[in-house]
């Protein structure tokens, strides 16, 4: 593989932040579902990935920047500590024993184990030997493979209207991956709260599981209704001779307007329920519409209103306010 430097486009002094900001711009351009036109977009992503393993983390950074792994993560033969190869003794003189190091494993045992007992790659007539191979030297059958790290977890919000939320309509969500979704809002899913997408996440820089994606609801602001919990609440206007004589009147609904009775003598403010015409609840019910009377007066008073008005106040005036108010 190319040096893990130059295929994440950053210097050898780059910092973690910058690393981490180059692999993620670069796998968003590069992830194969925006190039499935790209038949190499897969071993770029897989270069990607592999060069992401070395140089993000931090102990495998320094391993290579030393000179102990290759581009591809594998051990660098080191050579012999103190061997003088015109010799074959080491600088002290005298036969010694000899230590090769695979990034700090091993570095204090004899060459002859190490080499005769841990190697399972060179057997054969004549070879190191048939053993069981050396997990701490990096080669034979008995080394584990490591365990692939999980990628990382994104965020996004996605903004539903009422409207869709009533209706069970999908929303379409963008994430910052570069995949764009059509995604259900669950019934009872409320302003703010997270929808977990398993798996939409940033990818494992070594071929690990993808992250997931937490996406955010957020509702869009409706010009009649306010969303409260699973009820909604409507402030319906309503005229003066509505409020003091009743009336039947339309209200407006998300699954269209209804007709409603105001009863005689109600005042401002009043409230009244419309059952199951809320938003859906995640046992499958519908929450409550609250109508809040507004008593609206006319634009322009009517001289005979304002006659009867005055009139009312000298012969029939009442308080509607109580001595808490101070009147």
């Amino acid at each position: 593989m190319r040096d893990p430097y130059e295929v994440l486009g950053v210097g050898r002094t780059a910092s973690e932040a910058e690393v981490k900001k180059a692999f993620r711009r670069l796998a968003k351009a590069h992830h194969p579902d925006r190039n499935k036109d790209d038949p190499k977009a897969q071993e770029k992503f897989a270069e990607l990935n592999s060069a992401y393993e070395i140089v993000g983390d931090k102990d495998k950074r320094e391993k290579f920047d030393r000179g102990e792994i290759d581009a591809d993560g594998k051990p660098r033969f080191q050579g012999f500590e103190g061997f003088d190869p015109r010799t074959a003794q080491g600088a002290g003189g005298g036969a010694r024993s000899f230590r090769w190091s695979t990034g700090g494993a091993g570095a204090d045992d004899d060459i002859l184990n190490d080499i005769f007992g841990g190697f399972s790659g060179f057997g054969g007539q004549g070879g190191f030997g048939g053993g069981a191979g050396s997990a701490r030297s990096g080669f034979g059958g008995g080394a584990r493979a490591p365990r692939r790290s999980r990628g990382e977890d994104v965020t996004a919000h996605v903004a539903v209207t009422l409207e869709q939320i009533a209706n069970g309509e999908k929303a379409r969500v963008e994430l910052p991956t570069g995949k764009t979704l059509e995604i259900a809002i669950p019934p009872g899913t409320r302003a703010g709260k997270s929808i977990r997408l398993r798996g939409q996440g940033w990818a494992s820089p070594d071929g690990g599981p993808e992250g997931d994606a937490m996406v955010t609801v957020d509702f869009v602001p409706h010009p009649l209704f306010k969303p409260e919990g699973e009820n909604l609440r409507l402030e319906l206007p309503i005229s003066l001779d509505e409020a003091i004589l009743g009336a039947k009147v339309r209200v407006p609904t998300l699954s269209g307007s209804v007709t409603t009775t105001v009863p005689a003598g109600s005042n401002g403010g009043r409230v009244l329920r419309l059952k199951g015409k809320g938003l859906p609840t995640s046992t499958g019910g519908h929450g409550d519409l609250l109508v809040a009377l507004k008593i609206v007066l006319p634009e322009t008073i009517d001289p005979e209103l304002e006659a009867l008005m005055q009139r009312w106040r000298e012969e029939k005036r009442y308080s509607a306010r109580g001595p808490e108010f101070g009147g």
